[in-house]
């Protein structure tokens, strides 16, 4: 397979060195040019056409979130934002993946080759998945709560999502359209540290059901969607239905903690048939296994290859389309 075609956005010409420096030693990754900012980016995407662009968050003129915006509207691409690492920083990541960037990365304190070596590696993988990334144009508007949706008439079944980085702008689009009482929904998203409170944070002023954070010995309730803490713990349920969220300091999964896999697979053993997992993102690292218990155990699951969402049953499946998984969702929580 050819090499990823990379386009390097940083207004700091020592960034610009550091991270193509970096990129040219991942192989697989090409970097085929790097612009000070939007201006010459537009010359160079034209020119070189990219598969894949890093981009800085906080540049003069017109800033990487302002550019992504454009990028988003008019022609689509994977883009892999850096930012600093501050709370300023962490909620303009958020504004980043929500607006469709597939990633987030901080960047280094100080310009070092070593500093940004540490995180050469996940983003070497990040901007060879991103070849893939099914991308959909999008406006900057940030949206606000709408009109309530129609509650449903929830049967009891536990909903389980798990999701990436590069899927925050889908689990937005997804929430929005859930009612206030929509069914008890437990949520791993694998996400750097420090982006999941503000993330938490804007959808809450998004969406109609209640968002946490989940805790140690939590109740699991209807209308409310769970987040499991980033990076110390994973977050499984304990029973169901009346189930408790256990946080549990085991060794990562798969190279992820929390891992989906495993609240899959608590969902599969405490709920059979009674649960649902939707696994947004496309990783067969972390989620796959999971979603295989899930069905095992009689439930329903959403999964996807590449582009494509199918809804699964046993041995029966269907295909979904991106804009029918809530409806899929809500129809197989309903009476």
């Amino acid at each position: 397979m050819a090499d990823v075609k990379v386009l390097v956005v940083d207004d700091s010409l020592t960034m610009r060195v550091l991270i193509s420096g970096a990129l040219e030693r991942i192989k697989g990754v090409t970097v085929v040019g790097a612009a000070d900012g939007a201006a010459e980016a537009r010359k160079m995407v034209d020119q070189y056409r990219p598969q894949v662009m890093t981009l800085d968050v906080e540049m003069p003129g017109m800033s990487g979130l302002e550019y992504l915006a454009e990028i988003m509207e008019e022609r689509p691409m994977p883009v892999i934002m850096f930012s600093t690492r501050t709370a300023a920083g962490a909620a303009d990541s958020i504004e980043a993946l929500r607006l469709g960037a597939i990633d987030c990365f901080p960047k280094p304190k100080v310009a070092v080759q070593a500093e940004l070596d540490e995180i050469i590696g996940k983003l070497g993988k990040r901007i060879k998945a991103a070849r893939n990334a099914d991308l959909k144009k999008t406006s900057a508007a940030k949206p606000k709560k709408g009109s309530p949706v129609a509650p449903i008439d929830w049967n009891g079944r536990l909903l389980a999502i798990g999701a990436d980085a590069a899927n925050t702008q889908s689990m937005f689009d997804l929430f929005a359209t859930f009612p206030a009482n929509c069914p008890p929904t437990l949520v791993v998203q694998q996400m750097s540290p420090g982006l999941l409170t503000p993330m938490i944070e804007q959808l809450k002023d998004q969406i109609a059901p209640k968002v946490v954070e989940a805790t140690d010995g939590m109740k699991v309730e209807q209308g409310t969607i769970y987040f499991a803490p980033q990076g110390e713990n994973h977050m499984v349920v304990d029973t169901w239905p009346n189930g408790t969220l256990r946080l549990l300091a085991r060794e990562p999964v798969a190279g992820e903690r929390p891992s989906i896999s495993l609240l899959f697979a608590s969902v599969a053993k405490a709920a059979g048939s009674n649960g649902l997992g939707v696994l947004l993102a496309l990783d067969d690292e972390d989620g796959s296994a999971g979603l295989r218990a899930m069905l095992a155990g009689g439930a329903y699951a959403i999964g996807r290859s590449d582009t494509d969402f199918t809804l699964m049953k046993g041995a029966v499946t269907q295909p979904v389309a991106r804009d029918a998984i809530s409806t899929n969702i809500l129809k197989l929580c309903s009476k």
